[in-house]
């Protein structure tokens, strides 16, 4: 048995892009004969799909599965070159079993999960569809007896959800998922990047302060040229803003419009409560946008969706409180290539 280096391993690796441990275990079928191990890759479409490594998989789909009794949930990216390939049954059957495997084995990250047993499953697959596909994330949340869990997705199975809400009983958490499958939806639709305002980073959002300021500027000088109402143009985008003095500030500012108004003191505690509403509702804009918690719920426009999940657990007579969700969509955030046609042909032929 001829003895496997890693200048050998390497050497493969250089002229066949393979994975490393794909390269080793070559070698050693192969007795170290590198023609044969090269022979090897390529039988098994090793080889052949590592060489489409410089192209762009942003097609493909999301895979979704939740345990029957709501104790657990995966949602899978698995990305393709097209979305041909994405509506090819070979293609859904090798999302479907990924998905099923890592809700039963739960790897750590993609490189356990294609260092596992189930790899040569999944690149046997890609051989035969003969185009890039790879695994770009998943993850899978878990419930106990007190957690509330539930997921969607949805019917182009490019996006899925799963939400999770802490529950004062057992009772509530049972009664709570129906109403965490609406909000899954609603975190489809809405497209929330994080759970709430708290979340977001001081630099980040000064920096969207004054873009989305800009950007109101320049609306409302066009809707100046053409005579018509201009926007509000707000001075915070964000709760994480409105400290007590800016609350206070605002409060003052309404008190004088009042008084410059000529209402009466007796009444201005019926006004007040609904102008500071409307101030901050006014200066939240990128938490209505971002945050799901922050969010308007798209089935009751009064309610946030943080109000409408305590509405609907206090109906319950318990208490509940998102406390993590996952939103995956197909593709999200990869830049695409626009190929020319014309330009490959050519090139192909020249």
């Amino acid at each position: 048995m001829a003895e496997i280096t890693a200048a050998m391993v390497k050497e493969l690796r250089a002229a066949t892009d393979a994975p490393m441990m794909d390269c080793k275990k070559v070698l050693v079928e192969a007795d170290g004969d590198m023609a044969k191990a090269t022979e090897l890759l390529k039988e098994r479409g090793i080889a052949k799909a590592a060489k489409k490594a410089d192209r762009v998989a942003a097609e493909g789909l999301a895979g979704f599965k939740i345990a029957d009794d709501y104790s657990k949930a995966t949602v899978v990216e698995i990305n393709s070159e097209t979305d041909f390939v994405a509506q090819n049954e070979g293609f859904k059957n090798l999302v479907k079993a990924t998905t099923e495997e890592i809700f039963n084995t739960q790897p750590v990250d993609i490189e356990t999960l294609m260092a596992s047993p189930f790899a040569d499953t999944f690149r046997a697959a890609v051989a035969k569809i003969g185009e890039k596909i790879e695994v770009r994330r998943f993850a899978t949340l878990e419930a106990d007896a007190t957690t509330a869990l539930n997921g969607y997705i949805h019917s182009n199975n490019r996006i899925a959800v799963v939400v999770t809400a802490k529950c004062d009983s057992e009772k509530t958490a049972e009664g709570m998922r129906a109403v965490l499958k609406q909000v899954a939806m609603h975190a489809s639709a809405m497209k929330p990047t994080t759970l709430s305002y708290k979340d977001f980073d001081a630099d980040y959002v000064q920096s969207e302060t004054v873009g989305r300021i800009e950007v109101i500027k320049k609306e409302n000088e066009e809707l100046s040229r053409l005579k018509k109402p201009l926007k509000n143009v707000p001075r915070y985008i964000s709760m994480s803003q409105l400290s007590d003095a800016v609350l206070a500030e605002a409060e003052a500012a309404i008190k004088a419009e009042l008084t410059a108004q000529g209402k009466p003191e007796k009444i201005w505690d019926k006004i007040i409560p609904g102008s500071i509403a409307r101030f901050i509702s006014d200066n939240t804009t990128l938490d209505k946008e971002q945050a799901l918690l922050d969010q308007t719920y798209v089935l009751n426009d009064k309610l946030t969706v943080a109000e409408a999940v305590s509405e609907a657990a206090a109906s319950l007579g318990g208490t509940a409180e998102i406390t993590e969700f996952i939103r995956l969509e197909v593709g999200e955030g990869i830049e695409k290539v626009v190929g020319d046609f014309a330009a490959e042909v050519a090139a192909q032929v020249g």
